[in-house]
């Protein structure tokens, strides 16, 4: 598969880019743990089909010490017994946020039980990252960004 869009040679992409990524970078702070980060970002490239974001973030979990049974379980986490119960509500957020057309937005039991487990901080941390993955999903899907050839790490200085 080839690229539609050379996004990197784009001005206007790599300033819009640089932005995201720097957004990205701002959430590290809020204390959601890194895991529980990269399983969201998974769960949501699944959803979404994001072949450029899988590869990412499952080489990028695997670096961090995700074991392979959790990242191989993610598009199943409801069925598999690996994940806390923090990641399982954070998981759910991720679902419900990232299918908000095919339904009625996010139902109050799956905030209600995020805010179990993460406070006002986190749970703002992790709604934005449920919306960055997204929006890094759509560029990628739309522009058919192609995959495999990710390293971990690759784009960790790009902002």
């Amino acid at each position: 598969m080839e690229a539609r869009l050379n996004v990197f040679a784009s001005p206007t992409a790599r300033t819009f880019l640089k932005h995201i990524v720097a957004a990205g970078h701002a959430l590290k702070a809020a204390g959601v743990p890194t895991a529980t980060q990269e399983l969201v970002n998974i769960r949501a490239s699944q959803i979404n089909g994001c072949a450029g974001c899988l590869d990412m973030h499952t080489k990028d979990a695997a670096a961090a010490g995700e074991t392979s049974v959790r990242i191989n379980l993610v598009a199943t986490w409801r069925e598999a017994t690996v994940f806390t119960e923090a990641e399982r509500a954070a998981l759910e957020l991720a679902e419900q946020g990232t299918r908000l057309a095919d339904g009625a937005g996010v139902p109050d039991e799956v905030w209600a039980n995020a805010a179990k487990h993460y406070d006002e901080e986190q749970l703002v941390a992790l709604v934005a990252q449920i919306a960055l993955i997204n929006t890094f999903n759509r560029l990628n899907v739309i522009t058919r960004q192609p995959a495999g050839d990710y390293q971990p790490g690759q784009y960790a200085n790009f902002a």
